[in-house]
């Protein structure tokens, strides 16, 4: 909260010089109203944003015809999942080479072609259950908050006519791309790897799955190979990928399932 008033005081004082400095004043107001936003963000804010971000994501993106074997494939192994707390899921794929998949607090689930031609159903599934765990959670509400405040920021820098005002010209994508490259704490990352691990339990899988698809990361991200360093880039900011393997294999040797031989 203190560094909220310390952006709006800040804004204030800027809009009171504003006839010396050529203040956007319109800008300033709208870094204010910025900063209150993320004071009184709701989950319906949350999802809005990120909803719209979707959209332009989606359209920009070469997203996987209804009868494509990658989304029949998918849609297959996601029977039946239609909402997690109230939240209604999305699911597409886009046909893309890199190792990737990922939630949003909307309900958009988004699968690459890449992750799903490097693992199998189980390993997947445990890793969609893992960035779904992420909504679940809430995780991106956090994130969201400090988005709105660094636009608001950027909103104060833009009202100079500086050239950073270019920075806030498409602030909603802006916000979009913080929600999907956000930056989980150890806490956070270990708290989804838990839910993916619970999720497949609950579909009636072997949890094994989740410690093997970690294991597949390792050695792709251990490559030489343009994929690999996009898997490297993919997980630099999550927990040690081996002491995850770890955990989620004593996990699963604790509660007695037996590593699948496939």
């Amino acid at each position: 909260m203190k560094k909220i008033l310390t952006l709006i005081t800040g804004a204030m004082l800027l809009s009171s010089c504003a006839v010396l400095q050529n203040l956007d004043s319109t800008r300033v107001l709208s870094s204010l109203v910025t900063a209150t936003q993320a004071v009184t963000l709701t989950d319906a804010d949350v999802q809005g944003y990120v909803g719209q971000y979707i959209q332009q994501l989606d359209a920009k993106s070469e997203v996987c015809s209804s009868t494509s074997q990658y989304t029949t494939r998918l849609m297959k192994l996601v029977k039946g999942l239609d909402s997690v707390d109230g939240t209604p899921l999305n699911f597409k794929v886009y046909k893309n080479n890199e190792v990737n998949a990922f939630a949003c607090a909307d309900g958009s689930v988004r699968v690459y072609t890449g992750i799903m031609d490097a693992m199998s159903d189980d390993e997947l599934l445990g890793v969609i259950g893992h960035e779904i765990g992420h909504v679940a959670l809430k995780h991106h509400k956090k994130e969201m908050k400090q988005a709105l405040l660094t636009a608001a920021a950027m909103e104060g820098i833009a009202s100079t006519g500086q050239v950073a005002a270019v920075l806030t010209d498409s602030q909603l994508g802006a916000l979009g791309q913080t929600i999907l490259n956000a930056q989980y704490s150890k806490k956070q990352e270990s708290q989804a790897d838990d839910y993916g691990y619970e999720f497949l339990k609950a579909a009636g899988k072997n949890p094994w799955a989740m410690a093997m698809s970690f294991e597949k990361l390792q050695a792709l991200s251990e490559g030489t190979s343009a994929q690999s360093t996009a898997v490297t880039k993919l997980f630099s900011s999550h927990p040690d990928t081996a002491t995850r393997i770890k955990r989620m294999t004593e996990k699963a040797t604790a509660e007695g399932y037996k590593r699948p031989t496939k």
